[in-house]
């Protein structure tokens, strides 16, 4: 049985020459992320805001200042709602209620789900869920930390195991990542929200991308002693062309499985989802394109031969080319 091969076992692209376009690219993307995320600000989901949030079916798509009247005249604090991408569910984010008695917040649900059910036959209560002030600013924090050392923690990873260089190339790498994410997530707010589930699959890009970053920067490392006279531009090329075929085809299953999982996972894992997908596609260009070409720009190069003068190295020389004695 023939096995399927995605990239040809020939195949020799020049990566490097392409690397001031990529480092234009990643740069402009950058600060359109950076300003999308300044100017239209991140739907905060009720884990780092704190307050009621009720999700509602509808048989047909409402119209949300129909829906906004109908909640704002219960008298439980001004809504916010978020319509989902089917448009037939809408997520109703409410204040904080003033009393933390369970009861209290379960009066207020069937306040709101009684209202609509008898406005828009057939809407149907999916769930809720409710956070304290206090406990969503401690989850926001806490968040924040975590994906902040993580990727201290890759950087001084690739420092130790690797060189400076590539450390400092890794985090240029997974902080590019991360505010493509951001910036999706700021450019779709009306669609998504951040939430635990986004940190989550932030962490899980950033997991993903070190991986496929470490892979290809210990062959640049494996390449820089095995061909010692050899350009840095042809070692960066060689490498990542030899670990191609794996990066392509570990990113293709992944989505794969990502796709599935947005069509069939239903709206609460929809912005996980979307998180990922864009994750692995902007992970698997920044390792390959701005990652690696940036060792050159840093000033990486080829460890030099410490053979002594005149002696000759074996391992780069083909074995029908070596002197061997003639036995007397």
């Amino acid at each position: 049985m023939k096995l399927l091969k995605l990239v040809p076992d020939d195949t020799n692209i020049d990566f490097v020459a392409w690397r001031k376009w990529a480092f234009g690219l990643t740069l402009a993307l950058s600060i359109i992320a950076i300003s999308l995320v300044g100017l239209r600000g991140l739907n905060m989901g009720v884990d780092f805001v704190g307050g009621l949030s009720i999700e509602e079916r509808f048989p047909t798509p409402p119209s949300l200042d129909r829906v906004r009247e109908v909640v704002d005249a219960q008298g439980v604090g001004q809504a916010a709602l978020q319509q989902s991408s089917d448009q037939r569910t809408v997520t109703i984010r409410l204040p904080v209620q003033n009393s933390a008695d369970e009861g209290a917040t379960n009066a207020v649900v069937r306040k709101v789900e009684s209202a609509l059910a008898r406005e828009f036959p057939g809407a149907t209560f999916s769930r809720y869920s409710t956070v304290g002030g206090k406990v969503s600013d401690e989850l926001r924090w806490k968040g924040g930390m975590a994906v902040f050392f993580a990727i201290l923690g890759i950087a001084l990873f690739a420092i130790f195991r690797f060189e400076w260089q590539f450390g400092v190339s890794t985090v240029v790498a997974i902080v590019h990542d991360l505010l493509m994410t951001l910036g999706f997530f700021a450019l779709m707010r009306n669609y998504f929200e951040v939430d635990l589930n986004t940190v989550a699959a932030v962490l899980t890009i950033i997991g993903y991308s070190i991986n496929d970053k470490i892979v290809i920067d210990d062959r640049i490392r494996e390449n820089m002693r095995r061909y010692r006279k050899m350009e840095m531009r042809e070692i960066i090329n060689l490498s990542v062309n030899e670990t191609l075929p794996r990066t392509v085809m570990t990113s293709l299953t992944i989505l794969l499985a990502l796709g599935a999982l947005l069509l069939l996972g239903g709206h609460v894992l929809r912005g996980f989802t979307a998180a990922m997908i864009l994750g692995i596609v902007v992970g698997t260009y920044s390792s390959i394109y701005v990652s690696s070409s940036l060792l050159i720009t840093l000033g990486l190069r080829a460890e030099p031969n410490r053979e002594k003068p005149g002696t000759l190295d074996k391992r780069r020389v083909p074995d029908a080319e070596r002197i061997v004695p003639r036995e007397r």
